[in-house]
């Protein structure tokens, strides 16, 4: 391809909205456009990496026996409704009404229409195991899409799901999804790790994450040191702290006055204490139990640990009248002694448990109280109550005794293991060797297509542009001719991008007639791998330079030598990243 045909918008200026290096570097590259909020154009740079990605996606889910299909993006509503996940995506999700008047949404994932395929087609275990996927656009309507396309409203997934007789066979694929995954995305040049990680609202009993660690990540990642224990930060499990020893005899609680006060830094401030020694109650709607959540007032709940205490129920904070029939007060002075008859559950967090005496809400409107000790003024123990891991790991925590530590990242992968979650809702059945019907055994796997290209410019970038994996990078090599308007320089640049090409390269011309200068700093932005620069100077010696873009240094070739000096260089570099 010769540049001077290519649609490769270069800019110099930041976009203002571009708040991490890989969004500034896609848009000043040329990689794609904004259309609106959270949705990109693809220009040819950006498409021609994203198709690599796919491409070597693909070599390897179908490696791994795994089948290719496209399922519509446009799905009726009553499927979601059938498995209770058109209440959990929430506005996540988008929906529309067609002029049939049938409320249909647009695809955020396929769990429901391919296990629908499956209830329709599967009848037997000798159909048993099935291993299929696709690559296709998915679309969540984010509240705040940030971050380019790592939290974009539409994105390209690759999505698998596969369906067993039973979890052993499950397990054999989960290990081999996850080997291919390894594989994938060491093919695409990223460093990563993998963590155990929460199902979420995809359900289920298992899985893995796959995250690419970078400061700019969403993700959190917490491990100990010796590389025992990894999990992100829904699924990390700390030990519970030990008890503390109270200084002196506890007096009574007290209750203080503490008008208009209701937040936690708030309270502090008035009453000169610290979060640390707050305890937070939070009422929950789960289903139609109301439920309470008691952590320190420094800690956060976590979501996830939370609904898996409550057997994988969705929950989400109560109304202000459900509030106040459990506490009696207006929301901001909710404690939680005396609640225990009027809620169905009260979980405590080990924290809270652990603590001498702490300051909480006096389910008084207005009113805080002092002195409260943990088993004393509230019970630890009881029908409804239950003491367990509800918060996130922060530092200083340990896990097995070893201290957690913490690093951001972008989860680029996920493995679950579904369980039959959605085959007994949506009624995928088969027959065993003795004809006993029985649910399939379901698992799930993603990778965010996009996320690939961002993380690989997250990690691997300088102050002049992108330094692409040779693998995922929009071209192997860039050919450069500084001086194209010198004839005997124009024709050994096509000479040698001739060359390459019929040695099956995948190289790019720089043939406008611009000066060196513009055209070395777009090659620097775009971050071709290898770059052949053929110049007046070094022509005239019967020689070209030849420069790797993660090198600041160029080596001096003899012209009948650069074709297959630059083919060893892009073999060399592709051998660097097999598995």
């Amino acid at each position: 391809m010769r540049y001077s045909r290519m649609f490769i918008p270069t800019v110099k200026e930041v976009p203002a909205d571009a708040e991490i290096i890989s969004h500034r570097l896609m848009i000043r590259a040329g990689l794609m456009r904004k259309l609106a909020s959270g949705t990109y154009t693809y220009l040819p740079l950006g498409w021609r990496s994203l198709l690599k990605v796919i491409s070597i996606v693909r070599e390897e889910m179908n490696k791994a026996g795994a089948q290719e299909i496209l399922m519509p993006a446009v799905q009726p509503i009553e499927l979601w409704q059938k498995t209770g996940r058109s209440v959990d995506y929430g506005e996540t999700m988008a929906r529309f009404t067609d002029r049939h008047n049938r409320v249909n949404v647009l695809a955020p994932t396929a769990e429901e229409v391919v296990t629908s395929i499956a209830a329709n087609e599967i009848n037997s275990y000798k159909q048993l195991p099935l291993n299929i996927y696709q690559i296709s656009f998915k679309f969540r309507d984010e509240f705040r899409p940030r971050f380019g396309v790592l939290r974009s409203r539409e994105f390209i997934m690759k999505d698998s799901y596969s369906f067993h007789p039973d979890n052993e066979s499950l397990d054999e694929t989960y290990r081999i999804m996850y080997d291919t995954y390894c594989r994938i995305f060491t093919r695409c040049g990223l460093e990563y790790v993998t963590v155990e990680a929460e199902s979420g609202e995809m359900g289920g009993s298992g899985s893995h994450q796959f995250t690419v660690p970078c400061e700019s990540g969403e993700d959190t990642i917490i491990y100990t040191e010796d590389g025992s224990y990894a999990a992100n930060l829904e699924k990390a499990a700390v030990d519970p702290l030990p008890k503390e020893k109270a200084d002196a005899k506890i007096p009574p609680i007290q209750e203080v006055h503490t008008p208009n006060i209701g937040s936690i830094e708030a309270v502090c401030a008035f009453l000169k204490t610290k979060p640390r020694d707050m305890i937070k109650t939070l009422i929950y709607a789960a289903g139609d139990d109301i439920v309470a959540a008691v952590v320190r007032g420094d800690h956060d709940l976590n979501p996830e640990k939370f609904t898996q205490v409550l057997g994988g129920r969705a929950a989400e904070l109560a109304d202000e009248p459900a509030i106040e029939k459990v506490t009696g007060a207006k929301v901001g002075f909710a404690g939680p002694m005396g609640i225990a008859d009027k809620v169905s559950k009260i979980i405590i967090d080990h924290a809270v448990a652990a603590m001498a005496v702490g300051v909480t809400g006096a389910n008084k409107t207005d009113y805080h109280v002092r002195n409260v000790v943990p088993g004393r003024d509230f019970p630890l123990k009881g029908e409804n109550i239950i003491v367990a891991d509800i918060r996130n790991a922060v530092e200083g925590d340990t896990h097995n005794g070893k201290k957690l530590l913490f690093r951001r990242g972008i989860e680029v992968g996920q493995v679950f293991k579904l369980g039959t979650k959605y085959s007994k809702k949506l009624a995928a059945k088969f027959l065993d060797e003795n004809g006993s019907e029985k649910p399939c055994v379901m698992g799930c796997y993603g990778i965010g297509i996009n996320r690939i290209i961002a993380s690989a410019i997250e990690i691997s970038h300088d102050k002049d542009g992108i330094i692409w994996p040779i693998t995922i990078a929009p071209f192997e090599v860039l050919v450069t001719s500084v001086n194209q308007d010198d004839k005997q320089v124009a024709q050994v640049a096509e000479n040698i991008y001739t060359q390459l090409l019929d040695k099956g390269i995948d190289v790019l011309l720089d043939d406008r007639a611009l000066r060196g200068g513009v055209k070395f700093k777009d090659a620097d932005l775009i971050g071709i791998p290898v770059r052949v620069t053929v110049g007046k100077k070094a022509v005239a010696e019967g020689k070209v330079e030849i420069k790797l873009r993660r090198e600041s240094q160029s080596q001096k070739v003899p012209i009948e030598q650069a074709t297959s000096k630059t083919i060893d260089l892009v073999n060399s570099l592709k051998e660097q990243l097999i598995p």
